[in-house]
């Protein structure tokens, strides 16, 4: 099965593609995605379960808003999705921003989540509050580390591996990032930070299985913070993935899949 669609709501238009059959798995992209972002994951999953990806209100090619206004609908955005797909056990599979979406779904409505991945993101989660100094160390040197791979053109989503290890990837993975106006997506990174301000705690709410994953060599999340978080969720678990950035998900795809694999 392969279909796409529109999805009217709240003043905009969310577009989705469903690919394939079988158990529902949602993907949710970050800030330097959209619906493509999962193009390896689709083609790897579409065989034995069915793979919803969508496009967060104002990423093309669903309809703009503005962008401090966008994420205070994406949770609603996706349980309207669901309904309207008539799904009724999902897997939430989320990479950086979609870590807000799919973790606010998930604490609304744990009995129709099934398994949640949260790839490289706590959400709300502030994951200061963890008082780990893994984190810490890493807090203290992520801004230096950040402005360096901007100053050389790497994207930070991506890293600085995947552009001299993989520059055909890196190259995409910009060229999906860049089919949003800048200026919306830094509007959405300050409203997603100014709302990181839960407590950890609100993990030992969710029943389901909960996988965190992160990249060793991220600068944009900490990689630690994935098994202190991890350790907070009755069925936590976290693993951390070596020689990877932040979008270990579009960088080790084939390790990536694997460990979703797991749970979903």
């Amino acid at each position: 099965m392969k279909r796409s669609g529109r999805l009217s709501r709240g003043g905009a238009e969310i577009y989705y593609q469903v690919i394939g059959d079988g158990p529902a798995v949602i993907f949710a992209h970050g800030l330097g995605g959209n619906h493509l972002s999962w193009w390896q994951q689709v083609a790897h999953f579409s065989t034995g379960r069915t793979c919803v990806v969508f496009a967060h209100r104002g990423f093309p090619p669903s309809s703009p808003v503005p962008g401090a206004q966008a994420p205070d609908s994406y949770a609603d955005d996706l349980f309207a999705l669901i309904e309207e797909l008539e799904l009724h056990d999902v897997a939430l599979v989320a990479q950086s921003m979609g870590g807000w979406t799919c973790l606010e779904y998930a604490l609304r409505r744990p009995a129709k989540v099934r398994a949640l991945v949260m790839a490289s993101t706590s959400g709300k989660l502030d994951f200061a509050q963890l008082r780990d100094k893994e984190v810490e160390a890493w807090t203290a040197r992520a801004p230096a580390a950040l402005d360096e791979m901007q100053r050389r053109g790497i994207h930070p989503a991506g890293g600085e591996r995947i552009s001299r290890e993989q520059p055909a990837l890196a190259q995409l993975y910009w060229q999906i990032s860049e089919l949003a106006p800048a200026s919306f997506r830094e509007d959405v990174r300050k409203k997603i930070r100014d709302q990181r301000t839960q407590s950890p705690s609100a993990l030992a709410e969710l029943p389901m299985p909960v996988l965190f994953i992160t990249g060793d060599e991220d600068w944009v999340f900490p990689p630690a913070a994935g098994p202190a978080l991890a350790r907070l969720a009755p069925k936590g678990t976290a693993v951390r993935v070596p020689a990877a950035g932040h979008s270990v998900y579009f960088e080790r795809a084939a390790q990536f899949n694997e460990l979703i694999g797991r749970v979903v």
